[in-house]
């Protein structure tokens, strides 16, 4: 569960289209036509999902908005999201692609800003990763509307695989670079993107693991504040190769809970009907933090220090892992 309980919609989806074939829109507005809760650029909601064994589930989806009006999404008529599909997934995109008609009833969540647009005194430079673009839409929508410096690059694998390119060409012109693997026959020159930054200017980052942890590794070794990096990971904990089964003792009442190897520790405790705080699942907001009593941690989240992470007390379960076969928890 979250910390709070945040107040839901029940919102229609008014238009279902395929921008290519792995990338849906969806437009959900209310059923009386009031208008939404606003938001600001960065934010996303959290929609139900029904998986494939009928239970239900949440996926978070960031609301796109390529409007410069003036509050254009202050009181919005409806919310935006764009849903990549992953065939490889446990079914919640897939149910979003496949099952999800025009005329159905979703419930939403009102809006929530993990990833806040700041106002670098500097280019604000955005970089996207694939479905990662959808936050920043927004965001470079804002800077324009501000008159204040931004640039964009926006790299995929192909053009015909990157959404929202028309609407970032004419808000951005010159100051969007795009990126295709298959036009260049190599990823993002990380290197070359922070070449061309001054001093004041930050980035906010939003994509695939690779493409977040080759960021922060460049910048740290540039000496780079990591104040200067605002980031979002756009994909949930993967299986990494190398990953086994470990147990889990939950020292506060004796129970040990088993952790397979294609399972994260927060799933194992909630199937052993445990109820720990979690949000994010991608080990970015720090809300499913747990002590550790013993155990090697081997940590994959984006929240703790270095020191943290040294001094081995603490465990985003969400995404972190055992180095060995079990962890004693202060639970």
């Amino acid at each position: 569960m979250t910390p709070s309980t945040p107040a839901t919609l029940q919102l229609r989806v008014d238009e279902a289209r395929e921008l290519n074939p792995l990338i849906r829109l969806l437009r959900l507005s209310a059923p009386d036509g009031a208008a939404l809760p606003g938001f600001t650029p960065g934010a996303h909601v959290r929609v139900q999902v029904t998986l494939p064994g009928g239970q239900a589930d949440w996926r978070h989806y960031s609301l796109v908005n390529a409007s410069t009006a003036a509050a254009a999404s202050a009181a919005p008529r409806h919310y935006l999201i764009a849903v990549r599909r992953d065939d490889q997934g446990r079914g919640g995109s897939r149910y979003m692609h496949q099952q999800v008609q025009v005329g159905q009833v979703m419930t939403v969540e009102v809006p929530r800003n993990e990833f806040e647009l700041d106002h670098p005194a500097g280019c604000a430079v955005l970089v996207a990763g694939g479905i990662g673009v959808t936050p920043l839409v927004g965001m470079a929508a804002q800077r324009i509307a501000d008159g204040a410096a931004v640039r964009m690059h926006y790299a995929g694998r192909s053009r015909s695989q990157m959404a929202f390119l028309p609407e970032l060409q004419g808000l951005l012109h010159a100051a969007l670079h795009v990126h295709a693997d298959d036009e260049a026959g190599a990823p993002l020159d990380v290197e070359a993107l922070l070449d061309a930054c001054s001093a004041t200017d930050e980035l906010f980052v939003c994509g695939p693991k690779p493409l977040l942890d080759a960021v922060l590794a460049r910048t740290h070794a540039r000496g780079w504040a990591r104040e200067r990096v605002h980031f979002e990971v756009f994909a949930p904990a993967t299986v990494a190769a190398g990953d086994h089964a470990f147990e889990v003792l939950l020292a506060q009442d004796g129970r040990t809970v088993q952790v397979k190897a294609d399972q994260s520790i927060l799933d194992a405790l909630i199937d052993a009907g445990c109820d720990p705080l979690f949000d994010c699942k991608r080990g970015e907001c720090g809300v499913c933090a747990v002590p550790v009593i013993e155990g090697d941690i081997d940590h994959r989240d984006y929240v703790l220090s270095e020191s943290e992470r040294q001094a081995g007390k603490v465990i985003q379960i969400c995404i972190s892992r055992c180095k060995g076969r079990r962890l004693v928890l202060d639970l």
